[in-house]
């Protein structure tokens, strides 16, 4: 049941009781845990126009991304799972590239390799 004293319950967890519950990072479903719901019902809260909840879960997702990313980038969090944990906050390691020429129509790229020749197999060397 949504009560004031669930409210608050569910900040006490956005500003620091997910760290003294023992979640890594802040998360929709600790907090859901912690304050004896679903999370379906956290979001339904946040969706059916409650303001209040819907602050709560965006303050999760903000602190998650920063969580991630500064215990990502020292190494204290294992690098696959952080990427794909980021990937729900917008991080791709996606590389697109275009060529196009002045007129800016595609244009094949062409890569040129020198070197010394490579013996062959069959040689007498």
């Amino acid at each position: 049941m949504y009560t004031p004293k669930l409210v608050k319950a569910a900040w006490d967890y956005v500003n620091g009781g997910w760290i003294t519950a023992g979640d890594k990072v802040p998360t929709v479903a600790g907090l859901a845990c912690e304050i004896g719901v679903h999370r379906d019902t956290c979001h339904e809260w946040a969706k059916n126009d409650n303001k209040q909840f819907s602050d709560i879960l965006q303050e999760i997702a903000q602190k998650q991304e920063r969580e991630l990313v500064n215990n990502g980038l020292t190494g204290d969090f294992v690098a696959p799972i952080t990427k794909m944990m980021l990937t729900k906050h917008g991080y791709s390691d996606k590389v697109e590239q275009h060529v196009t020429s002045p007129d800016g129509s595609m244009t094949p790229t062409q890569v040129i390799v020198q070197g010394e020749p490579v013996p062959d197999d069959n040689s007498d060397n």
